[in-house]
């Protein structure tokens, strides 16, 4: 998968002191890409938007 052009945004749930921060990328068409902050050239998880959307609400009616 190829995300050479993906736009990385840090979690709004990140704090400002570094440390463990999600990064996502939703620019691309089909897919929402997701990394570790600390390590941005490691390997990313890659969801489709209906998999995004279903995790996101499942954790947001956790918190």
């Amino acid at each position: 998968m190829d995300l050479i052009d993906a736009t990385w945004r840090k979690s709004t749930r990140s704090g400002s002191g570094g440390g463990n921060c999600v990064e996502v990328a939703d620019n691309l068409p089909g897919i929402v890409g997701v990394r570790d902050s600390k390590d941005p050239e490691g390997p990313a998880l890659v969801f489709g938007p209906l998999a995004w959307r279903a995790f996101v609400t499942e954790v947001a009616q956790r918190s």
